[in-house]
């Protein structure tokens, strides 16, 4: 048996290759790896609210996705995000957006100082861990920011918050008013 290809076996695992990517994307998105950030779970605002409110946020821990419809419905984005990094870490259920901040400072909290004494307040700028933008949630120290580092993006990896690349947070900073609806699942 020769080791080397013939041409009619290369062109035969090219369809093979190609026949994979010419999959709908229904069927793809069943066999992608629930780990990856591309592995979103759609998600019906429905399933969460009565009521769209000002605006509507549903944040899903399980496959690491931000899901933002508008008030009026007739806008929906989904982004990837980087979530808590264990079940202790993680706080579900309902919550609003209190207050935003356009280049936020960062002081740990007392549990992170427990595990991570050398950690120290920051001031805004390129190695703050909450990014360039923050939306407060009402419940203390859990915040929607941004991250400079964007190998954190879908995987569990904050201490509670949900994070997304910068360039998304500065989007959704822009259309999410204070008051808007947050679901964490």
């Amino acid at each position: 048996m020769s080791s080397s290809m013939t041409r009619r076996g290369a062109l035969m695992s090219g369809f093979a290759v190609a026949g994979g990517l010419a999959m709908p994307a229904v069927l793809r998105a069943q066999t992608v790896d629930r780990r990856n950030a591309s592995g979103f779970v759609t998600q019906r605002w429905q399933d969460h609210f009565d009521d769209l409110g000002v605006a509507t946020i549903v944040a899903d821990t399980g496959s690491r996705a931000l899901h933002y419809w508008s008030g009026d419905g007739s806008d929906y984005r989904v982004y990837p995000t980087s979530v808590p990094i264990s079940e202790e870490l993680t706080k579900r259920g309902y919550t609003s957006i209190v207050r935003k901040k356009e280049g936020p400072d960062w002081t740990p909290t007392a549990s992170m100082m427990e595990r991570f004494p050398h950690y120290r307040y920051m001031p805004p700028g390129p190695d703050n861990p909450l990014g360039t933008h923050a939306m407060y949630l009402s419940w203390p120290a859990y915040i929607i920011h941004g991250t400079h580092d964007t190998r954190k993006i879908g995987r569990r990896s904050s201490d509670g918050c949900i994070g997304l690349y910068n360039a998304k947070i500065a989007e959704l900073f822009q259309i999410c008013p204070v008051g808007t609806q947050v679901r964490l699942i």
